[in-house]
């Protein structure tokens, strides 16, 4: 499982996130998504941890936490959707 971590400052990098989220356990990985177009960071990261009991006192302690002017969004990320077909025809008939 990973730990989804929102609204973000743009100048955040991995290993703020890294030194941030290694008070509570270990980090296993770090992800900052960027936009295809500009490069820039999107304003969210995942964060992933060694185990569920160090993900769940992270998200306990940093949820709602001020870090870099802004409250931070820490919850358990959910799956990504498949979103391929929105906006467009749901079956093949014309």
């Amino acid at each position: 499982m990973s730990i989804y971590v929102g609204n973000l400052s743009y100048e955040v990098n991995q290993e703020d996130l890294n030194e941030v989220f290694a008070e509570y356990g270990t980090v296993k990985r770090v992800h900052i998504p960027s936009d295809r177009e500009t490069g820039r960071p999107r304003g969210f990261a995942f964060v992933e941890m060694e185990s569920e009991a160090n993900e769940d006192k992270a998200i306990e302690a940093l949820d709602g936490a001020k870090w870099m002017d802004r409250d931070l969004k820490v919850n358990k990320a959910r799956p990504r959707e498949d979103n391929r077909n929105s906006g467009g025809r749901r079956n093949n008939r014309f």
